[in-house]
C-alpha cells in the first residue's frame, strides 16, 4: 500500500496519534504502558517526568527508532509502526521527522556546515550524499538556517569548537534544512547551561510559532515547559499521568505525582513561577488530570 501522500482531513488535524503503545526492555522492565496520545499539527508540547520515567523511549518510539511490544503509532496520517512492528513504510515517514538528541549528534571533526547540510542526506540521491556534493541553493539554504538560529559566523568552524548550546543549534538548523514537519527533542537542554537553555528553547519556540511546525520536547525542568509549551504530558514509571495545560501545573500536583522525585523536575529558578500557577482546585482544570493509578 503507498503512502498517504496527499493529506487525509484527520491527518491535517493529527501530527501525531498513538494508541495502545506498550513497551518492555529485557521482557521485564516496564518502559511505556497503555500509551494513548494525541498531538495536533502545530502543537508544541513538552513531555516532563523523572528519570527513567519513559520520555526518551516515547520519543523514540515516535520518531521510528525502535518499534513496542504492541501498540500503533500514526504520524501526519501514515502508519510508523503498527502492533509493535515498525511499518514498512516508516523510512519514507521519518522523512517528516527530525529528531535532536541530548548530546547533539553532529560530527566533531566536519564543520558547522556540513554537519547542517547533513539534513538534505534524505532528500538526495546517494552519491551526491555519499561524495557531499550539495547544490548552491542547498548551501545558501543551510546558511540561512545557521543565522536563523543566531550562529551563522560558526559555518566554517569545526562542531567540536562550538559550545554546548551552539551545537545544539546547530543541530536545530540540521532539522530546519530537513524541512520535516514534526520536531522531536530529547532533553535539548539537559547539559546546558540557563543562558543555552534559553536561547535553545526560544529557537524550538520561534521555529513552531512561525513555520507552524510540530515541536514535542521533552524536558526535566517543568518552569521551561510552563514558559514554552502551552500543552504538558507527564510520565510517571511508563504511563501518561497528566496531559492538559502548562499553565496547571503547580508544585502541589507535582508533588502528589511524583512524590520524592519532585525536587529532580524543579530547576533553582523554577518555584516561584510554580507558586504563581492557579491551585488545582480551580473547577475547570480539573478535567484533564488524570488519575495516577488510572
Amino acid at each position: 500500500m503507498a503512502l498517504n501522500l496527499i493529506p487525509t482531513l484527520e491527518a491535517t488535524m493529527l501530527a501525531i496519534k498513538i494508541s495502545g503503545l506498550h513497551k518492555t526492555f529485557n521482557n521485564s522492565k516496564r518502559a511505556l504502558r497503555h500509551i494513548d496520545l494525541a498531538v495536533q499539527h502545530g502543537e508544541m508540547v513538552a513531555l516532563i517526568g523523572a528519570s527513567g520515567s519513559g520520555k526518551s523511549t516515547l520519543i523514540r518510539h515516535i520518531g521510528g527508532l525502535v518499534a513496542g511490544d504492541t501498540g500503533d503509532i500514526d504520524v501526519l496520517g501514515n502508519a510508523m509502526q503498527s502492533g509493535g512492528r515498525i511499518d514498512r513504510h516508516a523510512r519514507r515517514v521519518r522523512a517528516n521527522v527530525s529528531v535532536i538528541f541530548q548530546q547533539f549528534n553532529l560530527v566533531e571533526r566536519s564543520s558547522v556546515m556540513t554537519n547542517v547540510l547533513t539534513g538534505y542526506l534524505g532528500q538526495i540521491d546517494g552519491l551526491r550524499g555519499t561524495f557531499g556534493l550539495f547544490s548552491r541553493d542547498e548551501k545558501q539554504a543551510a546558511m540561512r538556517a545557521l543565522a536563523r538560529v543566531g550562529i551563522a559566523g560558526t559555518a566554517t568552524q569545526r562542531a567540536s569548537t562550538l559550545s554546548g548550546g551552539q551545537q545544539q543549534r546547530a543541530a536545530i538548523a540540521r532539522a530546519l534544512v530537513q524541512g520535516s514537519e514534526i520536531i522531536l527533542a530529547d532533553e535539548p537542554i539537559a547539559s546546558l547551561d540557563p543562558a543555552s537553555s534559553k536561547r535553545v528553547m526560544e529557537t524550538l519556540q520561534e521555529i513552531n510559532q512561525t513555520d507552524k511546525k510540530t515541536v514535542v520536547v521533552s524536558l526535566h525542568q517543568v518552569d521551561y515547559a510552563m514558559r514554552y509549551c502551552p500543552r504538558t504530558v507527564a510520565l510517571r514509571e511508563g504511563e501518561i499521568v497528566y496531559d492538559g495545560p502548562s499553565a496547571a501545573l503547580n508544585s502541589a500536583m507535582l508533588r502528589d505525582l511524583y512524590g520524592a522525585d519532585c525536587d529532580e523536575l524543579l530547576s533553582e529558578n523554577a518555584e516561584p513561577a510554580i507558586k504563581n500557577i492557579r491551585p488545582l482546585s480551580t473547577p475547570q482544570l480539573d478535567a484533564p488530570i488524570k488519575a495516577a493509578t488510572a
